[in-house]
Parts: structure tokens; sequence; C-alpha cells
């Protein structure tokens, strides 16, 4: 019994896998012929559609290549336009060109691009809602783009980092610090706080404090750190070095010295004045004092 059991429960499986099989083999024909009419009655008016899609496809790509080309010609002739919006000007013009492009290659296959266009709507606002961060920071490198309060190889402070502008885009800006990291900053935290740009212009002021004891010769120190300034390599002639007395500390008389120098030269003309005017200091016999306290013993 149990043989025979088996037997039929083996041929009843059998049986239902090949009415499944002739079922999909049946769907599969009534797919091929009406695959078969839909060629008969639409083939050829669709194989002279895809041609002459592919055909708009090949002309409409070099069309967008010398619409881009011009386009970026003209904002680099334009001198009020900088590389960032240059850049960013042309990436947008492209990318529209393209999909103006791939819209009507869509509608000559026989694609209706009605809802495709609604639904880019619908897309854009669940993406732009999705994509605030990013794109505040769009908003502010365009923005920067058009103040331009920087230029790639300034070296700034902005978004409170320090250093040189290495790379700029419309996302964010990469500087590189003064030890040599890499730090890229969104354009939203850069926009959004002052910036100071070390490099801008062509002058840059040397601000140093020097400090000498009471009993010293102020008009004597004020020669020696005055010559000794002057003599420092990179130091601009045209304009006068200041050295005067800007107050009196509790141990000393404190004297400002103020040398300009161009922003190339800036540390190094720190360097050199701190280390000039404290060997002429020690030359001419005027002291540069300890903090000092005095105490009264009763």
């Amino acid at each position: 019994m149990n043989v025979f059991a088996q037997q039929n429960v083996s041929n009843q499986a059998v049986s239902e896998v090949s009415n499944a099989l002739s079922a999909e083999l049946s769907k599969g024909n009534e797919m091929v012929n009406v695959a078969k009419e839909w060629l008969a009655e639409n083939g050829i008016a669709f194989a002279v559609n895809l041609l002459v899609a592919v055909v708009i496809l090949i002309i409409g790509s070099f069309v967008i290549s010398m619409v881009t080309k011009a386009v970026e010609r003209a904002l680099v002739a334009n001198k009020h336009i900088n590389s960032l919006m240059e850049k960013f000007l042309t990436n947008v013009v492209n990318k529209v060109c393209w999909v103006f492009l791939l819209l009507i290659v869509l509608q000559r296959v026989g694609i209706d691009v009605g809802p495709m266009i609604a639904g880019l709507g619908v897309a854009g606002f669940v993406i732009g809602f999705a994509f605030q961060e990013s794109l505040g920071n769009l908003a502010a490198g365009m923005m920067i783009g058009i103040n331009e309060p920087f230029k790639v190889g300034d070296y700034v402070q902005a978004g409170g980092i320090e250093g040189s502008v290495q790379d700029l885009n419309m996302m964010a800006t990469t500087l590189a610090t003064a030890d040599n990291k890499k730090v890229v900053v969104p354009n939203k935290l850069v926009w959004g706080s002052a910036i100071t740009n070390y490099t801008a212009l062509d002058k840059r002021r040397v601000d140093l404090t020097v400090r000498i004891s009471y009993g010293s010769d102020i008009t004597k120190a004020k020669q020696v750190i005055m010559a000794a300034v002057k003599s420092v390599e990179g130091i601009l002639t045209d304009l006068e070095p200041t050295v005067e007395v800007v107050g009196m500390g509790d141990s000393s008389v404190d004297l400002v010295v103020r040398p300009w120098a161009t922003p190339a030269n800036y540390w190094k003309v720190v360097f050199a004045c701190n280390q000039k005017v404290k060997e002429a200091l020690d030359a001419a016999g005027i002291e540069i004092p300890f903090p000092q306290v005095d105490v009264h013993q009763r």
C-alpha cells in the first residue's frame, strides 16, 4: 500500500508540473503572437522612429557640446563673472540642454513624457525637502561666486578655519591649514560667518610689541629698534615703520613696532624682526625686563 500511495503522489506531482508548464507555454505563445502582431502593424514605424531618435540624439549631443563651449567662452570673456560662477552656469546650461534633448528623443519613440514631467516636479519637491542642507550650501556657494570674497590661492579665515584656499565649488571650500591639513568647509558655514582674506590686498602690517625696563632711555630704544627693523629683508621701504610707546606695563614700558610687508613675506618679516630687535637691544645694553613684583614688608 505504501508503494502504491507513493507512486500515486509522484504521478500527481508530475501532472501538476506538466499542467503548470503547459499554462506558461500557452502564455508565452500568446505574448509572442501579440508581439508578432504589433511588429506586423507598427514595426516599420517604430524602426523609423527609433532611427530618427538615434539621429536626433547624435546631432543633439554635438549641438549641446557647441552651445556649452559657446556659453563657456562668453562667460570667460565677461570680466564680471569669476571662475566659480563660470563653471556653475556652464554646467547648468549643459544639464538643461540634455534634459530637453532626452525628452525629445523619448517622445519620438512614442513614450508619453507628460507624466514624466509631472513626476519630475513632485520628485523635485521631495528632493528639495530632503536636501535642505545641500541646497543651503548651494545657495551660499552662489553668493560666494557672485561676491567673490576670495579665490583659489588666497590665505583666509572662513568658517572658523584658517588656511590657503585649495579648491572652491558650489557646495564647499577646501582649505590647506598652516600645518598642512586639508579641511573641507561647507559653503553654508563659510558664508554664514565673517570672512578674513589676508592676501586680498598688496600690503599687510606687522604688529609687534617690545618691552623695555623703566630705567632704559626710551628715545635711544626707539632709535635702536627702528634701525633694526629697517635692516630686515622683505619690509616695504615705501612705508615708514612705526615705533612708539603704547603703554605702561607692570614691569616694563611697552613699545609697539609696526613695519609693513607683502602678504607673501609676512611671516618671514615677523620672525626676522623679532630676532633683529632682540639682538640690537642686547648690543645697545637696553634691558628687556622679566616680570617683577615689589613686596613691601612692615
